[in-house]
């Protein structure tokens, strides 16, 4: 514990928000603006993105996380303050990074399996290019509803999808930001969400009212989402029409497809649904993935290792790639195993380190209260509420502290206005979870990015439902449009 003389703690279960008195606006600003400046250098300026191994942004945080430190040791908070909220940072994202393991797995042990190309090949035939992206924005929607998660959609179908889109010829960014827009509008209404359940319990309403105020700005945003991409589709110009046939053969040639092998991915959606927890369902569709592997593809496991189980291994650990007779598949049928996420891994560490270290000496706390600070309007404050959001998934690199913060921070002022709770569970929502996604040292960002295979510079703009919301809720606001006031 810090100082009482020094600081005070906002805790929220394993949240924690402190707020250093001795830390002015401007030393909480520093590393931000140098971390904006490293990114920004980095990304515009440097050519060869592949120095210092391609970790580049994963030591751009690490370095301003040092500057945050320096900032706090010259401010009175302790080495010991610091280590411990990085460690509780870490310890929060301890399940999500096994997650990512076992995704990188699942995408290995899916390959040699059959299962991606088996949903690939079927996917060809039935996916027509003209309807494709907005079909992906209606799966992911519903896949993500029905399990409560945008993480375990784009794990499943969301590789599913992006596999049909490359061989379709359509672009990757365009696919991702279709997949992404379905799982976070599904996510975000879905009961069984965390952060949908977060999200009220911040701001002291319940699920179900704060679901059906969601769909006011919700609904509208996912229908202009879904209008954006019906176009795309129309006027987009794909290979598909004419390289079905060859991509359809040179599957066949290559893979044993069968129905059963819908037998993996339908387990593992049906324990998801059952409220499995996803590390116990995704290490089943792994074992069974390995099984079926055996079954179905034998040769494909003896072109590739002389022994099945090393090439099962080697799938579920290492860099797996299978030849086929078209050019186009072969990129689309290799898989990184565990040391794929890797990258992922370190970036999302490397994020909690940095926002671990903004949180201990008061930073996250102080930037928030200057914005709440401006809100003199209704308007102002849920203005100020969205960019404090987006703000923390910036620099606290995670969702939940991006609603937890805010949503203590902002409570009192809503309720001063004579606001209901629900106007701000909805801004929550709608500028934290859904802008997560679009910041690539957020933990969302780097899991989307790495479980896909697509960046987030690529998917940015594509992810329409996304960066379209915090718009819909600060028009809606501005209008007046459904603004639920307290009962007297």
């Amino acid at each position: 514990m810090q100082d009482k003389k020094n600081s005070s703690e906002i805790e929220t279960e394993d949240q924690n928000s402190f707020e250093n008195k001795e830390l002015n606006i401007k030393e909480a600003l520093v590393p931000v603006i140098l971390l904006m400046a490293m990114l920004a250098y980095n990304i515009f300026f440097v050519e060869d993105q592949e120095w210092l191994g391609g970790y580049t942004n994963q030591f751009i945080l690490l370095i301003a996380g040092g500057i945050a430190a320096l900032i706090g040791f010259f401010n009175k908070v302790t080495l010991k303050i610091m280590l411990l909220e990085i460690y509780i940072n870490i310890k929060s994202v301890f399940i999500p990074i096994m997650i990512l393991f076992l995704v990188g797995a699942l995408a290995g042990t899916w390959l040699v399996s059959g299962v991606i190309p088996a949903m690939v090949y079927y996917g060809l035939q039935v996916l027509s290019p003209t309807i494709f992206l907005p079909a992906c924005v209606l799966i992911a929607a519903i896949i993500s509803i029905a399990t409560g998660s945008s993480w375990t959609t784009s794990a499943t179908v969301g590789i599913a999808l992006i596999g049909i889109g490359e061989a379709l010829g359509i672009p990757l960014g365009m696919v991702a930001g279709a997949v992404i827009s379905g799982a976070y509008f599904g996510d975000k209404m879905s009961p069984l969400s965390d952060t949908t359940n977060l999200a009220p319990a911040m701001a002291g309403t319940d699920i179900f009212t704060h679901i059906r105020y969601m769909a006011i700005t919700t609904i509208p945003t996912i229908t202009i989402t879904l209008i954006v991409f019906t176009s795309i589709s129309l006027t987009i110009k794909t290979t598909g029409d004419t390289d079905v046939s060859n991509l359809l053969n040179s599957i066949d040639e290559t893979f044993n497809i069968t129905p059963w092998l819908f037998l993996v991915p339908m387990a593992v959606i049906a324990l998801i649904l059952t409220k499995t927890k996803p590390l116990i369902a995704l290490g089943i569709g792994v074992l069974l993935a390995a099984i079926f592997a055996v079954v179905f593809q034998p040769e494909i496991l003896n072109s590739l290792s002389s022994s099945s189980i090393n090439a099962l291994l080697n799938s579920i650990f290492v860099d797996t790639e299978i030849i086929t007779s078209n050019e186009k598949l072969n990129e689309l049928f290799s898989a990184g195993g565990m040391k794929g996420m890797l990258w992922t891994i370190f970036l999302i560490i490397s994020a909690m380190v940095f926002g671990g270290t903004m949180d201990a000496i008061g930073a996250l706390a102080r930037i928030t209260r200057v914005l709440l600070s401006l809100a003199t309007t209704v308007f102002g404050l849920f203005a100020s509420t969205v960019f404090s959001c987006i703000g923390l998934n910036v620099i606290a690199s995670d969702q939940y502290l991006a609603i937890v913060i805010p949503g203590k921070m902002f409570k009192e002022a809503f309720e001063d206005k004579g606001l209901a709770p629900e106007n701000l569970s909805r801004t929550l929502e709608d500028g934290g979870t859904v802008t997560s996604v679009l910041i690539p040292w957020n933990t969302c960002g780097a899991y989307q990015s790495g479980v896909l295979g697509v960046g987030v510079d690529e998917y940015f703009t594509y992810a329409i439902f996304n960066w379209l919301s915090p718009f819909t809720t600060l028009l809606f606001a501005a209008l007046r449009i459904k603004i639920k006031m307290l009962k007297a």
